[in-house]
């Protein structure tokens, strides 16, 4: 083992090696070593939220990982090997669902990986960021990739929730009304202490860590209050940690929830159950607000949206579909072939 990398293994040595930096290996960058990596380093540089941190480690390691299986040292890589990383990414299928990764998801992880390099850069230990130069999948800004529902699907959704059985029905009851009912993230509903629910300013409510790190504060409706603490009224463990808990004690994780919603749309017959995800409730939470009239800047406010036109993409999804000019052609066609 290099001196480079014995001299990384530990972040607190950085400062005494400033001269190997540019020859670390890859195995100097690991993900998994608590603190004593450039990884926990870059994100204890940030204002974070948990479940942005853990998915950021998901992100470097993967990169981590398909540069060990090429013999390619992170350190040495340019914009070729991100272009053919970005590549890979594309071709790669979801372990769920069984479909290509979409541009989105491509981008978020190649923007995660230029931000991991960025910091690199600043600290010297890259002379330059190959990520930078490399050819990132184009998003569209007037199109979300998420298969939305309509109020009625939801309502559907939530029915099947409440006549749902078994040990867990009422903690599905909870998690269902919150991510329907406030439109929270996945990672956001997961990530919910007891100590984060409680009373402001006459208003249950119930605080968290957004995208970005950024403190939010959100009302529950009655209705969701009330499935909350019926949930509370039985929930297990101790009287401190995690809202929502498995059978074992642990923290409910985001994979259960996913596994959830798409139960309960089957059972529900909403026909794209097997598409839907738990960001579909929160896709379905900001098109029913604006069609129920609700200005757009309060669905950002609450959906935590840091530019508009981010909102404003679920509601033209909305608008393409209610006023898709096939409809018009069809019934035009039904009336003439009607006489």
């Amino acid at each position: 083992m290099s001196l480079g990398v014995r001299a990384l293994r530990r972040w607190d040595d950085l400062r005494m090696y400033p001269a190997v930096l540019p020859t670390a290996a890859a195995g100097a960058l690991a993900v998994g070593a608590g603190g004593a990596d450039f990884t926990e380093a870059w994100l204890r540089n940030r204002r974070l939220s948990e479940h942005t941190r853990a998915a950021y480690r998901r992100d470097i390691a993967g990169w981590l990982a398909w540069c060990a299986a090429r013999d390619l040292e992170p350190l040495r890589a340019s914009f070729l090997d991100v272009n053919a990383y970005g590549r890979d990414l594309e071709a790669t299928v979801e372990p769920r669902g069984g479909r290509p990764l979409t541009p989105a998801t491509v981008a978020r992880k190649l923007s995660a990986l230029s931000s991991w390099y960025d910091f690199l850069t600043k600290l010297r230990a890259v002379e330059a960021n190959p990520v930078a130069g490399a050819d990132r999948p184009k998003v569209a800004r007037d199109h979300s990739s998420t298969v939305g529902l309509t109020p009625e699907e939801v309502d559907a959704l939530l029915a099947a929730a409440d006549t749902d059985t078994g040990p867990h029905a009422a903690r599905n009851r909870a998690a269902v009304a919150l991510l329907a009912d406030l439109g929270l993230r996945v990672g956001e509903l997961v990530s919910l202490d007891l100590s984060d629910i409680g009373y402001e300013r006459g208003h249950r409510s119930v605080r968290f860590i957004g995208k970005g790190g950024k403190p939010r504060r959100r009302a529950l409706t009655p209705g969701t209050s009330a499935a909350l603490d019926a949930y509370l009224d039985i929930r297990p463990g101790p009287p401190e940690g995690a809202v929502f808990l498995t059978a074992s004690g642990a923290r409910l994780d985001r994979h259960a929830v996913f596994r959830l919603v798409r139960r309960l749309a089957r059972q529900a017959g909403i026909p794209a159950w097997a598409k839907l995800s738990p960001h579909s409730l929160r896709h379905a939470f900001a098109t029913t607000a604006r069609a129920e009239g609700v200005p757009l800047e309060d669905v950002q406010d609450a959906m935590g949206h840091a530019d508009p036109r981010t909102t404003r993409r679920y509601d033209r999804d909305r608008h393409n579909l209610d006023r898709d000019p096939a409809y018009a052609i069809w019934a035009a066609r039904a009336r003439r072939t009607a006489r």
